[in-house]
């Protein structure tokens, strides 16, 4: 009894420890902005601070660990466009993977921070291009079951105002490697999602094998507590621990109104976020990487319609002799039958 109340003192002292070192590695400010999503590491894994994201590099797999980012309304709703701009993170020590280590690999450089995610501003979108946010994913993943969650994490985030969210590869029945870097190639990869606004507080986490898959994506969802036996990462650890135990060890998919996913995140579309004059959901359907249709946009103005000729009005067309017509219009022209 005794050295189990010593070994759960010692294991809440050393979890303090490590929440204080995240903080000195990225600072006090930062980390109070971005306290929730931040996981502990046993890893000795390099943390970069991005505008939109933090994240943990594995100089070993040449790629983040995880990856983590608050992710709100305001920003599923932006408007910036993508900029493809490819790059080497800078901010990595020992220099991250490079566009060439991809090059005639058949991989895509699969985002981890989705583009998608990053429409606020153009540098939240520019940075989320870091080469430290990439992984080598199959075409047919990257394309398919694997945006079909992150477009229904962004249905998350408009739904309840905003999420905390963690991703990233998980290091099991690696397929080799890619490039002069030797840039991991990934079994698995994962996400853990939290919802802590208002008084009801859930979470839910997803890991997904490397492959094409057209199964839902409730087939995927597991409890937090396994998407961390299988990182060995330790999430929202700022969470007073009984709340996190409950938050962590089950999960209802039903709670996130995601439960027609599987049609309305397929490749052939999703409904619209936007909401009518009525007050309903929008019925349109748009392209997955969308998030409204054309008239829930932002910026969105109608065209001015074109004014109807009033039926019966005097033709508008000049004659020979350089008068105007004195006949009638007709058939919602301006110009009589003549000079149509």
């Amino acid at each position: 009894m005794v050295y189990s109340i010593l070994g759960q003192i010692i294991l809440k002292y050393f979890r303090r420890s490590l929440i204080t070192i995240t903080l000195l590695a990225i600072g006090f400010q930062s980390f109070a902005q971005s306290l929730l999503e931040i996981p502990l590491s046993p890893f000795n894994d390099e943390i970069i601070r991005h505008s939109a994201y933090v994240l943990g590099y594995s100089e070993e797999h040449e790629q983040a660990r995880w990856v983590a980012y608050q992710l709100t309304s305001e920003e599923v709703s932006g408007s910036q466009k993508r900029t493809d701009n490819f790059r080497s993170d800078p901010n990595v020590s020992t220099g991250s993977a490079s566009k060439s280590d991809y090059k005639g690999s058949g991989y895509d450089r699969g985002h981890l921070a989705p583009a998608a995610d990053m429409k606020l501003n153009s540098t939240y979108m520019s940075e989320s291009f870091f080469m430290s946010n990439m992984s080598p994913q199959d075409p047919g993943f990257n394309r398919g079951i694997w945006k079909s969650l992150e477009s229904a994490v962004r249905n998350m985030a408009f739904q309840n105002q905003a999420v905390y969210v963690v991703t990233g590869p998980i290091f099991e029945s690696n397929r080799g490697s890619i490039g002069s870097n030797r840039v991991t190639i990934p079994g698995y990869y994962f996400k853990v999602i939290l919802d802590y606004s208002g008084d009801e507080h859930k979470a839910i986490g997803f890991i997904l094998p490397h492959s094409k898959s057209s199964s839902s994506l409730s087939s995927f969802a597991v409890s937090v507590d396994v998407v961390e036996n299988r990182t060995g990462l330790d999430f929202f650890p700022s969470i007073p621990d009984v709340e996190e135990e409950d938050l962590e060890s089950e999960y209802d998919f039903s709670d996130w109104n995601i439960k027609d996913a599987s049609s309305n995140f397929s490749s052939s579309g999703k409904q619209c976020l936007g909401t009518t004059k009525a007050g309903l959901r929008c019925k349109r359907n748009i392209k997955v990487i969308d998030t409204f249709c054309y008239q829930h946009k932002p910026n969105y103005s109608p065209k001015p319609k074109a004014p109807e000729p009033s039926a019966g009005i005097r033709c508008s067309a000049t004659t020979k002799k350089g008068s105007q017509c004195k006949r009638k219009s007709s058939g919602g022209s301006i110009y009589c039958w003549q000079h149509k």
